[in-house]
């Protein structure tokens, strides 16, 4: 049997559950899964491997207008998606009429590699709105395959799964078959630390924030991790940190418990907090925090 390889893209607007999917097709919780919108920031690459293949994914920040200079650096990642997949996973849900990025719903019509159109949380419909929406996204994409789908509830995940290996070329392994994802341990480290302020905290907070990983240790029983969260202004400080710093213990001891589970190793974790204003309007700011 002939070895196949490929990268399999996931695009669709914010929401939608692509991080959702991205986890349960990979088996290992790589991107940030919330009930809130804009979590994922960077293309992360979750990469499974068999003897007889290697699919790597990718999951993308959902396509946005660009209002800041973040989203801009977000949809670069989106486009760079787009053009560099084997298959493309686009996933859209029973609430979504129209996608609000008009021109990335045209490229990807256009689009000559196989794509997959997954309509996510068919849980929360009747049937009959599932047969609705099966055939307007017929209707839309033409050359794509539809598959209704629940990511939470795994419901037709293993037939999507079962057509992306059909569809990813022959081709031999990209990436060290021991590997679980392309990023480094930190990365999702202050994934974890940043999941958890957009749980907890309200409102803009979590939209402003970065997660900087200043300190890694890995010590022979305990690893050792200082993070530093940077917001944009005094308020969002204040909240983070919570009346006698409750917030930000809750934020620690939540994390830190799911990043033992993470590396399967005990963890000692300090969390600062910073103001770093406006951060994410400026190029400078944004290179310097990896966008």
């Amino acid at each position: 049997m002939a070895h196949k390889s490929g990268f399999v893209n996931i695009v669709g607007s914010p929401n939608v559950g692509k991080s959702t999917l991205m986890n349960q097709l990979v088996g290992e919780k790589l991107s940030i899964v919330t009930s809130k919108a804009q979590t994922t920031r960077h293309r992360i690459l979750g990469i499974v491997n068999d003897e007889n293949y290697q699919i790597v994914f990718s999951d993308t920040p959902g396509v946005v207008n660009a209002a800041y200079k973040l989203h801009e650096q977000m949809m670069g990642y989106v486009n760079t998606s787009i053009q560099d997949a084997d298959v493309l996973l686009f996933i859209t849900d029973m609430h979504e009429n129209e996608m609000n990025h008009k021109e990335t719903l045209e490229r990807i019509a256009k689009l000559q590699i196989p794509v997959l159109c997954l309509i996510n949380k068919v849980d929360l419909g009747d049937q009959q709105k599932v047969i609705e929406r099966v055939e307007y996204w017929q209707q839309k994409l033409p050359n794509a395959i539809v598959f209704p789908i629940s990511a939470l509830h795994k419901f037709n995940v293993d037939a999507v799964w079962e057509k992306i290996l059909e569809l990813v070329p022959e081709s031999p392994a990209y990436f060290d078959k021991e590997a679980i994802s392309d990023r480094p341990m930190r990365f999702f480290v202050s994934e974890i630390i940043r999941e958890k302020i957009f749980i907890h905290c309200q409102k803009e907070v979590p939209y402003s924030c970065q997660v900087e990983i200043e300190e890694y240790l890995e010590e022979e029983n305990i690893t050792r991790i200082r993070a530093l969260i940077i917001v944009e202004r005094d308020s969002q400080k204040g909240i983070i940190i919570g009346k006698g710093g409750i917030m930000l213990k809750r934020l620690g001891r939540e994390a830190r418990l799911e990043i033992e589970k993470f590396i399967e190793g005990k963890v000692f974790l300090e969390t600062f907090v910073k103001v770093d204003k406006d951060w994410r309007g400026s190029d400078q700011k944004l290179k310097k925090y990896g966008y």
